[in-house]
């Protein structure tokens, strides 16, 4: 381990950063870790916002990743709502929005990433238009679930899909628009993105594809419908924009940090200065020749803890395994590995009722599967990819291969 007099200090509150925190604990005792978080409250788990949280199922002790008790056990100081507003590389040391100027040795960048917003021209600032990426944004829908009334949410990815969940599931009538030619199209195959929108359709939900948002229209600050396409009009209490996220880049880029899709990161988590790592959401990396970043629970875990490990002075390279999930109604998608240049799929029944599971291939190769309430196959294709193996797209198919003849 590499002595350090500064210590480390981590900026982001969020899966990334309370996991390398934990892990640098248990790998030195003595070394000082510093996190500071911008929002107000401990870091938290950010996939139950659009589910269990958002419901209402999931109170935000729940929501909390560890308690201020263990904060203060294990010795790692937490500066809740306080930001970072530079870094300055040549003394080594972070600006903070109280005034203060705090040293490090290593500096984590776990700055997560920040939801698009509607441009103001298109209505983005009125009243009722939420976006779903904090505690604070969850909070503020949650009235609009209780209240009942008519949701429009932008977008058809998994954070809008989500919410029409729980808002159909609360009684709200909800309509999606896409502006694609089908829901999920940037991240799933045509079987998949079928196989939701029939979910949602039985649930009472609109679905409308290859559909653009004109503007938001609304009266006394606050949204009351939306101009769809040309000439539709449709009457709305709530707005949900759910057109995906970015990389929160941007002190980085302050900073004169390398960034391409995220903050650019080596194999071993570095950014281009070395004294600098970066992990989770903000951090982009080379997995198959592409630069890409992966927006996931497990992704930020491993590759916080591979970056506190390298912290520490050891030398280990990060290895994606990607792997994913989503709960709508009584349906939990699992998906194993990254389906990107994939070229034919094939759809496997399950043995439930309504489970089924796609698997996508790049030539022989298999690449990713989506698992609809069919564990088996998501557990038999996540072993499959981490070991690099595969299994012909005809036997993966057929139903009467048993899953256990995979190898």
């Amino acid at each position: 381990m590499t002595a350090m007099g500064d210590g480390i200090v981590i900026v982001g509150g969020g899966q990334a950063a309370a996991s390398a925190a934990a892990k640098l604990r248990d790998l030195d005792s003595s070394i000082a870790v510093t996190m500071i978080c911008e929002e107000p409250v401990l870091p938290y788990q950010r996939p139950p916002l659009s589910k269990s949280y958002l419901s209402g199922d999931m109170p935000l002790e729940r929501l909390v990743l560890r308690p201020q008790e263990w904060f203060d056990d294990q010795n790692v100081a937490v500066r809740t709502g306080t930001r970072v507003t530079s870094i300055d590389r040549g003394g080594r040391s972070v600006a903070l929005s109280n005034g203060e100027t705090l040293p490090y040795d290593k500096l984590l960048l776990a700055t997560g990433s920040r939801a698009r917003r509607l441009p103001q021209k298109m209505g983005g600032e009125l009243g009722g238009v939420f976006t779903l990426r904090t505690t604070l944004d969850a909070d503020g829908l949650a009235p609009v679930l209780d209240k009942g009334g008519e949701l429009l949410i932008v977008g058809g990815g998994y954070i809008g899909l989500e919410v029409a969940a729980v808002a159909a599931k609360a009684g709200l009538t909800v309509t999606v628009v896409e502006m694609a030619d089908r829901i999920l199209q940037r991240v799933a195959s045509e079987e998949t993105s079928n196989y939701f929108r029939d979910l949602h359709t039985r649930n009472n939900v609109r679905i409308m594809e290859s559909t653009a948002l004109g503007e938001l229209l609304g009266e006394g600050g606050a949204v009351t419908g939306a101009r769809i396409g040309d000439e539709m009009h449709v009457d709305t209490d709530a707005v949900l924009c759910g057109i995906g996220i970015v990389p929160d880049v941007s002190l980085a880029e302050e900073a004169g940090l390398t960034t391409d899709n995220g903050i650019s990161v080596d194999s071993y988590c570095r950014t281009s200065d070395p004294h600098i790592y970066a992990a989770g959401d903000c951090a982009g990396f080379q997995f198959r020749g592409q630069q890409i970043r992966l927006e996931s629970v497990p992704n930020a875990i491993h590759q916080a803890e591979t970056a506190a490990q390298n912290m520490l002075g050891e030398s280990i390279e990060y290895v994606a395994k990607p792997w994913f999930w989503s709960d709508q109604y009584d349906v939990k998608l699992q998906i194993a590995g990254l389906n990107s240049g994939y070229t034919s799929t094939v759809v496997r029944p399950g043995k439930r009722d309504g489970a089924q599971s796609v698997w996508y291939y790049q030539g022989e190769t298999l690449l990713a599967v989506d698992a609809m309430n069919d564990a088996p196959a998501f557990m038999t294709a996540r072993r499959l990819i981490d070991s690099g193996a595969s299994v012909p797209p005809q036997m993966a198919a057929d139903p009467a291969v048993a899953l256990k003849d995979f190898g």
